[in-house]
């Protein structure tokens, strides 16, 4: 479980890169269109990453002993490509283009306010249509952090959110659906290489938003405010989203759903930096809130028998008990590696969470 709390660690540092995007996307609308923006942020975590990428697979041609020692990652197979172009589909394109429409008629309180569906959607998407194990303990995680979400978004919300209700808050509404949908279809592929999975979609949504901005009469921004922009895309859209697929991998997606909706509260606490306040009482209740549902989730113990079902896939591991296997090919002994492996039926008892190897029915 030791690694898992290290995974728990990366979801919600995951949740922290996305949180502070907000008050410093705030910062520069006043200078790029909402549409402009977004393909930026996108376009900066696409290229940033593709950088990476390729610095990463010069270092391991010139032999050097830290890239050396990273698993390498095969390509993604034929047949998920379809899940990873249905997550850009819906999260990198629709769920944008929705949350700009919506935005235009709904007071921006009570956006941020129906933006706390995300978590809760992809939670019920999980657990409905994918057949996710959840308890009473990590339903209650889940409502604890969402409430404290309500809360970092509730003052103010009383100034014309009635009349903002229909029809933009529907498109809002549609979006987090989007992103939602976006969460499961991306567990599909998180055992591939996070880093390619995440440039491949900055790479398409980017310029997809842009085209759209450009469409629709905005104009291309000073450089100083595109390269402010792409270099806040590259750390809370490209690294966010690294962090955030790896921790599906082992996490599963309601739970890394869960730990991402504290995004809020980094958000808020970036914003009183920049914007010096009081801190509510709401700040305050929403901290509480959000730590004792991350604390639920922390203690979790999902201990008992279970049959793994045969299994073909390829992923970085180490020879654990899960993966006892011989080598077709010469292997120097190093861990982690990355091949293609089977696993055969096993039956045991220990404590899991429903990661890649633990997503069976109860």
């Amino acid at each position: 479980m030791k690694s898992h709390r290290h995974t728990i660690f990366t979801a919600l540092l995951a949740a922290a890169l996305f949180g502070i995007t907000t008050p410093l996307a705030k910062a520069l609308l006043g200078s790029v269109a909402p549409f402009m923006l977004a393909g930026l942020f996108y376009l900066g975590s696409g290229s940033g990453l593709a950088a990476v990428l390729l610095l990463r697979r010069l270092s391991a041609r010139r032999g050097d002993s830290a890239a050396a020692r990273e698993p390498a990652h095969d390509p993604l197979r034929l047949a998920e490509l379809p899940w990873l172009a249905g997550a850009i589909a819906a999260g990198g394109v629709a769920a944008p283009a929705l949350l700009m429409l919506g935005l235009n008629t709904t007071p921006a309180a009570t956006s941020a306010l129906l933006l706390n569906l995300e978590g809760v959607l992809t939670a019920l998407i999980a657990w409905v249509c994918f057949r996710e194990n959840f308890d009473a303990q990590i339903a209650l995680g889940m409502l604890a952090i969402v409430a404290g979400g309500v809360l970092l978004s509730w003052p103010g919300a009383h100034t014309g959110a009635v009349s903002g209700i229909a029809p933009g808050a529907l498109l809002i509404a549609l979006a987090c659906v989007c992103w939602a949908i976006d969460n499961n279809l991306t567990r599909k592929v998180s055992t591939n290489d996070a880093m390619v999975v995440a440039c491949t979609k900055g790479l398409v949504a980017g310029p997809v938003n842009i085209g759209i901005a450009l469409a629709a009469g905005a104009h291309w921004p000073a450089w100083q405010a595109v390269s402010g922009a792409m270099a806040v895309g590259f750390a809370g859209y490209g690294v966010s989203l690294v962090l955030f697929v790896v921790s599906l991998r082992h996490l599963g997606t309601a739970r890394t759903g869960a730990y991402f909706s504290v995004a809020p509260l980094f958000g808020v606490a970036l914003s009183l930096l920049l914007w010096p306040e009081r801190p509510a009482l709401a700040f305050w209740l929403a901290l509480a809130l959000m730590a004792f549902g991350v604390w639920l989730h922390v203690r979790e113990r999902h201990d008992h028998a279970h049959t793994h079902e045969p299994l073909e896939h390829t992923h970085p591991h180490r020879h654990d008990e899960h993966h006892q296997h011989e080598h077709d090919f010469a292997w120097d002994g190093a861990e982690p590696h990355t091949h293609a492996h089977r696993h055969m039926p096993i039956t045991h008892s220990h404590a899991h969470y429903p990661d890649v190897h633990h997503r069976h029915a109860h």
